[in-house]
C-alpha cells in the first residue's frame, strides 16, 4: 500500500479508502490510485487483513457429495452471493455421512479461520455433529428441519419442501387421480422425509388410499427399479399416478413405464420434485416442484452476515408447481 501511495501521490489512509470503496474520496485522486494499482500490480494480503481485523471476510461451507442436485445447487448460489458481499468461500466435501466425520469437517473449516459456516448437508446425521462441535461462530443450516431445539443456536433456511409435496400431490388429486403412489427418497434426509409428509398429509385429506414404494438412493437406477415394481399395479389399475421424490427418481420411473409399454400421462401420470433442467426435455415433459436455488442461497449468506444471538425461527421459502406434460386426468374422467 505504502507503494501505491508514493506511486498515485497521495496518503496512505487514501489508499486505504479507495480499496474500501469509501465515498468521501475525489474521482480524480480514486483514479489516481486505481491506476497505480493497476500498474504495480497490488493485491490485498488478505492473511494479513484478517490478523489487524480478527475477521478473514471467508465462509465456510460443508456439503455433501457432488452428485446430488439441491445441495450442489445451494452451495453455488451460497458461493455467488458471498462473492458478491466480498467474501471468500472455503468449500469441505463430506465422503461419509455420519456424526463423527461431519464433526472432523466442521473443526477443519474453524481451524482455518472463517467467519461462519453454512452447512448443506441435509442429512439428520451430519446435523447432530453441530451438538458435538460446540462452534463459536454463527452457523446457518440449509436443511428442512421442522423440530429445530428451542436453545439451538443454528438458523435454518429451507424450502418448504413438505409444501411442494402437498401442491404436487394436490395437483394429482385435482385432475381426479385418487390412487397416487410415492416414490419416497431415501431414509436419514430431511427433503425425503417432509415430502413424505406432504405427500401423506394430502392423500389423508382426501381420503385415499397410499402406496408408498421407497427408494434406495435419490439417483435415476433407484427410480427405475420402483418404477419395475410400480408397473403391475398400474395395469391393475391399483395405481394411476405416481408423485416421485425427485425428478431423478421420476426420470427412472418413466423409463420403466416407457419399457413396459405404459404411456404418460394416457395409462398413468408422472410428478417430479427440483425441476432440473432435464424435465422440460424429457418424453413427456415432467410436471415437478421448482426449488429457487439462488434465493436459498441469498438467505443463507443474508442469515450468516445478520446473524445474532437470538434465533427467531427458520426463514423458509415456498417453491413453485410446474405444470407439464406428464400429468392428466386418469382414463375413467
Amino acid at each position: 500500500m505504502a507503494d501505491v501511495a508514493a506511486l498515485a501521490g497521495v496518503s496512505h489512509q487514501t489508499v486505504s479508502r479507495v480499496l474500501n470503496d469509501h465515498p468521501n474520496v475525489r474521482s480524480a485522486t480514486r483514479e489516481q490510485v486505481t491506476d497505480a494499482i493497476r500498474q504495480l500490480g497490488y493485491r490485498r494480503n488478505r492473511a494479513a487483513r484478517a490478523l489487524a481485523t480478527s475477521h478473514s471476510s471467508t465462509v465456510g461451507i460443508l456439503t455433501i457429495g457432488s452428485e446430488f442436485f439441491g445441495p450442489q445447487s445451494t452451495v453455488l448460489a451460497v458461493e455467488s452471493a458471498a462473492r458478491a458481499q466480498g467474501y471468500f468461500v472455503t468449500v469441505t466435501a463430506l465422503d461419509r455421512y455420519d456424526t463423527h466425520s461431519a464433526t472432523q469437517a466442521l473443526n477443519h473449516l474453524v481451524d482455518q479461520g472463517v467467519d461462519g459456516v453454512v452447512m448443506v448437508a441435509p442429512f439428520e446425521k451430519v446435523i447432530d455433529a453441530l451438538d458435538d462441535a460446540g462452534l463459536k461462530i454463527p452457523v446457518v443450516v440449509v436443511a428442512a428441519r421442522t423440530n429445530v431445539p428451542s436453545a439451538d443456536p443454528a438458523h435454518y433456511v429451507y424450502v418448504d419442501q413438505r409444501a411442494g409435496a402437498r401442491s404436487a400431490t394436490g395437483h394429482l388429486l385435482a385432475l381426479g387421480h385418487r390412487k397416487i403412489a410415492h416414490v419416497a427418497g431415501p431414509t436419514g434426509w430431511f427433503d425425503a422425509s417432509e415430502r413424505r409428509l406432504g405427500w401423506q398429509e394430502k392423500m389423508q385429506d382426501a381420503m385415499a388410499s397410499t402406496i408408498e414404494v421407497p427408494a434406495e438412493s435419490w439417483l435415476a437406477p433407484a427410480g427405475y427399479d420402483a418404477g419395475k415394481k410400480l408397473v403391475d399395479l398400474v395395469c391393475a389399475g391399483e395405481v394411476s399416478a405416481v408423485f416421485a421424490a425427485n425428478d431423478y427418481l421420476a426420470t427412472g420411473v418413466l423409463r420403466a413405464f416407457w419399457e413396459a409399454g405404459l404411456s404418460v400421462p394416457d395409462d398413468v401420470s408422472v410428478v417430479g420434485f427440483d425441476d432440473l433442467q432435464i424435465a422440460d426435455y424429457l418424453i413427456p415433459s415432467l410436471t415437478t416442484v421448482r426449488q429457487p436455488f439462488k434465493e436459498v442461497g441469498h438467505a443463507a449468506l443474508t442469515e450468516l452476515l445478520n446473524s445474532t444471538p437470538a434465533n427467531n425461527g427458520p426463514k423458509v421459502i415456498a417453491p413453485t408447481l410446474i405444470i407439464r406434460a406428464s400429468t392428466a386426468a386418469p382414463k375413467s374422467k
